[in-house]
């Protein structure tokens, strides 16, 4: 706890919710903490003057890092709960010297329903979070903003061989601004896609490296139609 007016501040205050939401999600910033919340950082210095935390904040991190919400908020775990992420992200009952350990190296990445399709367009663009998988933070950091990554399934062929049918990606939604021949996700009208993203004057086209597949070419209007999710930054795939 840390001290206020010579008073100790409570458990539930704005200093104990971060310091707990940045072990669970591997955050270094309170910039982070609202790029994971997805609000403007003026609202976080808000609630850090105000020390309080609105329960939405805690629900959004609990449900982006699996941590307990009565941990997040008032630093107490429920009996069995699988929240403190101090067990969270090492997958199996540790003594919490080792849980803390473990925290330190990795950060929970949150896999999402959505489906992204290599081919016609896939129609599946729920958000909800299905798991979270265990990344190192160092090497998040060094591709990009971890709290800005998420999980997707790739369905389709049409990015074969590089990205196969039934794939995991990793992408940053910080990482939006086209970098030439890069891969991204893309959402065009109803639909979201994986594609590289090349520009060209007046246009942009989504390439396919399965050259059975032609480019999508857009150009005017239809570029209106055309939102860049995020940078596409790593495969997994089991064999």
């Amino acid at each position: 706890m840390i001290e206020r007016d010579g008073q100790q501040q409570g458990e539930s205050g704005f200093e104990g919710f971060f310091a707990r939401a940045a072990k669970a999600a591997g955050l270094t910033s309170q910039t982070e903490l609202a790029a994971l919340l997805g609000v403007h950082r003026s609202a976080v210095t808000q609630a850090k003057r105000k020390d309080g935390v609105p329960k939405a904040w805690v629900l959004a991190v609990s449900r982006r890092t699996g941590a307990d919400p009565d941990w997040l908020e008032f630093g107490r775990e429920r009996p069995g709960a699988a929240g403190a992420a101090r067990g969270a992200l090492a997958g199996n009952r540790t003594r919490p010297a080792e849980a803390d350990e473990t925290q330190a190296v990795f950060a929970a990445v949150p896999k999402v329903r959505t489906r992204l399709s290599a081919g016609g367009g896939s129609f599946e663009t729920g958000g909800e979070v299905e798991q979270f998988y265990p990344f190192r933070q160092d090497w998040l950091r060094a591709k990009g903003q971890p709290a800005q990554m998420v999980l997707m399934d790739v369905v389709g062929n049409s990015m074969e061989p590089e990205i196969r049918h039934g794939d995991m990606v990793l992408i940053d939604q910080g990482q939006v601004a086209v970098v030439a021949h890069g891969v991204y996700a893309v959402g065009l009208e109803d639909t979201v896609l994986v594609k590289r993203v090349e520009k060209r004057p007046g246009q942009l086209v989504l390439l396919s490296d399965n050259r059975d597949y032609a480019p999508i070419v857009l150009a005017g209007d239809e570029l209106e139609a055309l939102r860049v999710i995020g940078r596409v930054l790593w495969v997994g795939r089991e064999l």
